[in-house]
């Protein structure tokens, strides 16, 4: 799944593809690079970011997702919001990349109606919220696999119970969001247990996080390449079925390598 942030304010490459005609020669590179998925979105959902207006997040998208449908690509919208995800199914998009973990259920209704799939990314409060969420004290995190996955099936109940089938869904552990950069780490670690308890296949979003700083501390986004890609190939080999990335062609190389040496 390549990235297609269509935002002025995202951590890594915020306002780079805020004009439509770069948002969509974004797309045009991630697709000859590779991605099977093209994730657009038009809301900035790292800590500290305030709420888009759903006409303002559609204003931003709305031609990147057309652009994206008429070059045959599989897309995927990445909002909370069920107007913005009514407006790019209509388009033709056919997944909707939910980072508020459902706090709005009449998104999965809307998913449910125009018969979508779901990625459902735990989480706990907004992004305007979450600085300082991931310190251990203030989220209280037992073993944070086990919290990670109860409140997922939470919000994964409530999808089922609007109409979402559950093969129409996706479990996206949530790495950065509410989260310190040991409880990412740790969730990273031990992937393979989601891929096996949650029942659903399983989305990784690592690329070029935060907490992949534990390896590089005074790397920024952009230098964070190295571990993303490792990060990559270890949520693959332990089961992932989508891994979320800004530098598709790399990743691509890295998985391909990966398959014919007999280790993925």
């Amino acid at each position: 799944m390549g990235v297609c942030n269509v935002t002025p304010d995202s951590f890594s490459d915020g306002g780079r593809y805020l004009e439509p005609g770069a948002a969509c020669a974004r797309v045009d590179e991630l697709l000859a690079e590779g991605a099977d998925i093209i994730d657009i979105g038009g809301e900035s959902t790292r800590p500290g970011a305030g709420p888009v207006s759903a006409r303002a997040q559609i204003g931003r998208v709305i031609d990147v997702v057309k652009h994206a449908v008429s070059r045959g690509a599989c897309v995927s919208i990445d909002t909370g919001e069920p107007a913005v995800a009514q407006a790019c199914l209509e388009c033709g998009a056919a997944i909707v990349n939910d980072a508020s973990c459902l706090r709005d259920v009449d998104l999965a209704r809307v998913v449910a109606a125009e018969r979508a799939a779901l990625i459902l990314m735990h989480t706990r409060g907004t992004p305007a919220e979450m600085v300082g969420l991931g310190r251990s004290e203030s989220t209280a995190y037992g073993d944070v696999v086990a919290d990670v996955s109860r409140e997922w099936q939470e919000a994964a109940a409530r999808a089922f119970s609007r109409g979402v089938p559950r093969d129409a869904i996706v479990m996206d552990p949530g790495l950065g969001f509410a989260k310190g950069a040991a409880h990412s780490f740790e969730l990273i670690s031990r992937l393979g247990e989601f891929v096996r308890v949650v029942g659903a296949p399983v989305a990784v979003g690592a690329s070029r996080k935060s907490f992949l700083k534990l390896v590089d501390p005074g790397a920024p986004p952009v230098a964070r390449i190295g571990a993303s890609i490792a990060a990559a190939l270890h949520s693959v080999r332990a089961g992932a079925a989508i891994v979320r990335v800004h530098d598709v062609r790399a990743t691509r190389q890295a998985l391909d390598f990966d398959r014919r040496t007999g280790r993925g």
